[in-house]
Formats: C-alpha cells, sequence, structure tokens
C-alpha cells in the first residue's frame, strides 16, 4: 500500500506539470514513440508564460505548434539528435526554433549532461507494479542517463506502453510527479524493398556468418534483408534498434543468441519502434533487454562480440571513403545517430564486418550516390579511415586496408555502369588513379 500511496500524491495532470517549466531551462523528452505526448501537445499553450526554454528531443514523431510555429521562436527552442522532415523543413527556411544536435548517439545524453544540469526530464513510462517499479518502456537510449541525473523527473504514464526489463526499469520513489495520459503508441510499418534492395540485402547475407550478431538499421534494404537471412542458423541481436524484421526473424528461430559473448540468450537493444505487434511482442518479454545507449552503443561492448555485423545506409560515399549519411551539402536530412558507433564496433570485432549498403543511383538513376567529392558542407558521418564493406546492387567491396587509388577502382566497379566512365574521368582529375 506505501507504494499506491506514493504514487496517488505524485500523480497529477499535464498542464499542473506544465507548471515546473519556467524560462532559460533544459527540458528532456524521450525518443521516438517515448517522447511524451502531453508535453509535446501541450508546451504551445505556456509560451506566454516562458522565454527561451531548450527543449531536447530525437525523432520527433508529429509536427507539434511549439516548435512549427512561428510565434513560438521566443519561447521554445527545439534542439534535436536526429531530425524530422518538419525540422528539415523549418531549418531550410532560416527560422531558428529547431537546431541539430551534433553527436555519436552513445554520447548524446553524456554530452548533454556534462555541460550542465538538465532541469527536467520528462519521460513516458508503463503503470507502476505492486512494488512501485515503473518501466520507461521501449528506451533507455539517453532516458536512463537523463532519467538519473535530471534536476526533476516527471513521467507520464501510459497504459499502452510495454513494460520492459533492463536499464528502463525505475521506481516510484525516483519521480516526483506522474500524471496518466493513455494514447496508442505511434507506429513505424515497414516499407517493402525494391527488386534493387533485395538484390542488395542477397548481397550483404552472403557476408553475414551463421552464428554472427548483428546490428541493422532501418529502411527498405534493412527490411528486405529478413528474407535472405531466413536459413541463417544461431542469429543474435546487439542492436541501437529493436526492428520489425527482427521479430520475423525470431519467430523462424533465426535469432536465439545463443553464439553471442555476453548476454547469451536475450536480445540486447536501446529503443525499439514498430507495429503494435511488436510492442505486444516486447510487453513483459524477459528475453529482450533495454540497456542505456552509453553502453549498449559504446564501440567497446559491441567489439566484444565475435562475428559482429553492422549494416547501416547512406545518401552517398565518395572515392576515398568518406561515407554521408545525415546531410546533403549543407541542408541537414537527419542525424549521425548509432551510425558511427556500431559500425566502429563491428570493425573492430573479432571477424566483424561493418557495412554500409546503398542503391548506385537516386532520381530514376540521374544521380549517383557514388561521387569523387562531396557536396560542400556535408557531415562525414563515417570518415575513410574506419571503412570497411559497401555494397550496392553491383556487388561488394571491401576497402578496409585499401589504398585510395585501390578504393577508386573499387568503388567504381560497383557504381551504376552509366557513371563509371565519367567517375574515372573526375578521378584522374583528382589524382586518385
Amino acid at each position: 500500500m506505501g507504494f499506491t500511496k506514493e504514487y496517488e500524491r505524485k500523480n497529477t495532470s499535464v498542464e499542473t506539470a506544465l507548471r515546473n517549466i519556467r524560462s532559460n531551462i533544459k527540458v528532456v523528452t524521450g525518443l521516438g514513440a517515448m517522447e511524451s505526448r502531453g508535453l509535446m501537445e501541450n508546451l504551445h499553450t505556456i509560451k506566454d508564460q516562458v522565454k527561451n526554454v531548450d527543449v531536447y528531443t530525437c525523432l520527433n514523431m508529429a509536427r507539434y505548434a511549439w516548435y512549427t510555429d512561428k510565434e513560438m521562436a521566443k519561447s521554445f527552442v527545439n534542439n534535436s539528435w536526429f531530425f524530422n522532415v518538419a525540422q528539415r523543413e523549418i531549418v531550410a527556411e532560416g527560422r531558428n526554433t529547431v537546431s541539430f544536435v551534433p553527436n555519436n548517439l552513445h554520447m548524446a545524453g553524456t554530452n548533454l549532461i556534462s555541460e550542465g544540469p538538465v532541469d527536467i526530464f520528462w519521460g513516458v513510462a508503463s503503470p507502476m507494479d505492486k512494488n512501485g517499479f515503473l518501466s520507461l518502456s521501449i528506451s533507455a537510449t539517453y532516458e536512463r542517463d537523463i532519467f538519473d541525473h535530471a534536476d526533476m523527473v516527471v513521467l507520464e504514464v501510459n497504459e499502452n506502453a510495454p513494460r520492459t526489463f533492463g536499464d528502463t526499469v525505475v521506481h516510484i520513489s525516483d519521480v516526483d510527479q506522474v500524471y496518466e495520459y493513455t494514447y496508442d503508441l505511434p507506429q513505424l510499418f515497414p516499407t517493402k524493398g525494391t527488386p534493387i534492395d533485395e538484390t542488395i540485402a542477397e548481397h550483404v547475407s552472403e557476408l553475414i556468418p551463421d552464428g554472427a550478431t548483428l546490428q541493422i538499421g532501418i529502411g527498405g534494404i534493412p527490411n528486405a534483408m529478413t528474407g535472405f537471412l531466413m536459413e541463417k542458423k544461431d542469429l543474435g541481436i546487439h542492436t541501437e534498434m529493436l526492428t520489425e524484421g527482427m521479430m520475423d526473424l525470431f519467430s523462424h528461430g533465426v535469432i536465439t543468441n545463443r553464439r553471442k559473448n555476453f548476454h547469451r540468450g536475450n536480445t540486447v537493444c536501446t529503443f525499439a519502434l514498430g507495429t503494435k505487434s511488436m510492442y505486444d511482442f516486447i510487453h513483459d518479454n524477459p528475453g529482450i533487454e533495454f540497456r542505456k545507449g552509453s553502453w549498449v552503443n559504446s564501440p567497446y561492448v559491441i567489439a566484444k562480440n565475435d562475428n559482429m555485423v553492422s549494416l547501416n545506409t547512406a545518401l552517398a560515399i565518395d572515392l576515398a571513403g568518406n561515407v554521408c549519411s545525415e546531410s546533403l551539402g549543407t541542408q541537414h536530412y537527419s542525424g549521425t545517430g548509432g551510425q558511427l558507433d556500431t559500425h566502429r564496433g563491428a570493425v573492430m570485432s573479432k571477424e566483424g564486418k561493418g557495412i554500409i549498403a546503398l542503391r548506385s543511383t537516386v532520381k530514376n538513376d540521374t544521380i549517383s550516390t557514388i561521387v569523387p567529392t562531396h557536396k560542400v558542407g556535408s557531415a562525414y558521418t563515417i570518415p575513410r579511415q574506419d571503412i570497411d564493406h559497401i555494397v550496392t546492387e553491383y556487388g561488394t567491396v571491401k576497402l578496409r586496408g585499401k589504398s585510395l587509388r585501390e578504393r577508386t577502382r573499387a568503388l567504381i566497379g560497383i557504381a551504376h555502369p552509366r557513371f563509371r566512365e565519367g567517375l574515372e574521368e573526375q578521378a584522374r582529375e583528382l589524382r586518385l588513379m
């Protein structure tokens, strides 16, 4: 009864919780489906009462008024670790209500903490159990680190939030306020891969041995991977994001986690984003551990698994091997996320592989994704000295340890045939061949 009374004493409303927000403070909410909808939907209602509130988010799920409305500029700034479409548009318009925070995911939360106090962590939680424990549900990416260091913790309790295990488990005694706010969690439905995506996925599958531990990103190519992994045996998961395709591999007995070097038998991730069926699978499932991103995505932790394979996608790669995954010149597109973390960890692993898979062209074969040099202002998500395997629909090349001349020849060999001659000419002008 003691914990029930404590919960009741701390239980309030979103309107009352909003009174904690004052001018010139930092507020952090959760990633993706774990952003507090009560905060995000209602923050604009206090715009006349506050100024210069820094709100940190990652992968906003909707166009909320507090950062999209021009009238909010003096009240709120959205500092984001990973952009959505609306944020890209706002920055492109030259407005100052949104700003990107450069980061490697495993240091996103700890970097913020090191810069000074976080005034409020405003997260989402599953309902409290009889022992007073709640769960931060489907993300511990930076949430747990911020939870442990914030001056104040407010949790939005959603009865539809899955109860999970690991670093998501928190106690009511460590929470300042809760309020109940029920809604269906945002869903991300997998997109079906194109025939080109499937060709690339088949090439990637040939690099994955039985017993490998996987980190797989999102998109058409990763989604197409599932069908080409069904004959693999004893795969494991140590990943930033738990995806829908992984559920299919679980159900077919492909993922067993038996041959991982540590946390054997369990799937390890930092967050999940998918459909309701995946959330139902995650709920109360002790075989899935949600751990802090500062640990899961540490390259040194990732490297402890032998045969670690990291699969990510990119916007473009230049002939030296620099990978651009988050910007198009000076136009910011998404974010670094954990791409460099997981890539480096896989490359450091015994027999590990860091794979970047991308289509050789975009916009109906009119633009090559293999380029002589990147546009001015492009962010290098993976620098050339870290690069390992590159895959397009035209094949696979391993660049690790190769000279610039060898890399150039290899990459031109998997470029779209329409662009190979031009790439060779430009490579000679750049003294790469």
